[in-house]
């Protein structure tokens, strides 16, 4: 089709060449133009297929592209609120886990504080019972003390005092009382 147009314009401006020599002007040759053209058409016809082919392959790669962009896009956004929602609990552990220290904290002090004022009242009547025993000891060192004093006191005054006279006296009477103890 396209060369048998391309034989009749050439006829045509062989034809008109004679008639019309606008055509055969110097740098304006009509039949460069139409070879041009019979060129550009004739490459159109061959490669028009497999440019075709090229550009369809070439769109639909891209499509696939474009597709699997797309579902990486959605994946990166899934993986993405996933990690958010890890951080959220996240930060809600956080929470429970301080809460749950500072609860056995105050739960320890206040073992503490109960351990502290029992072992206080323990040593507290430890050392009261340690006082009243020391104050019992001292009372009856002091009672020893109090009556090994009084005798030598007496002892004394009873040296001082005692005359020969009083020693027989003394001595008859113990007599006495013994033999009346007898009967």
């Amino acid at each position: 089709m396209y060369t048998t147009l391309a034989t009749t314009l050439l006829l045509f401006a062989q034809e008109s060449a004679a008639a019309h020599p606008w055509y055969n002007y110097p740098g304006f040759e009509a039949w460069k133009f139409i070879n041009l053209f019979l060129f550009v058409g004739a490459l159109v016809f061959l490669l028009r297929r497999p440019i075709g082919q090229s550009m369809r392959a070439r769109r639909e790669s891209i499509r696939k592209e474009l597709m699997r962009a797309q579902e990486e896009r959605n994946a990166a956004l899934a993986k993405l609120e996933e990690v958010n929602a890890r951080l959220a609990r996240l930060h809600d552990e956080v929470a429970t886990v301080r809460a749950n220290a500072e609860a056995e904290a105050a739960a320890e002090r206040e073992r503490i504080a109960r351990q502290t004022e029992e072992e206080t009242r323990r040593l507290r009547e430890q050392a009261q019972r340690e006082i009243e025993s020391a104050g019992k000891a001292a009372r009856q060192d002091l009672r020893r003390y109090a009556a090994e004093q009084s005798v030598e006191l007496a002892e004394q005054l009873l040296r001082r005092d005692l005359r020969r006279d009083d020693d027989e006296r003394l001595m008859r009477d113990y007599i006495t009382e013994l033999g009346g103890a007898k009967r």
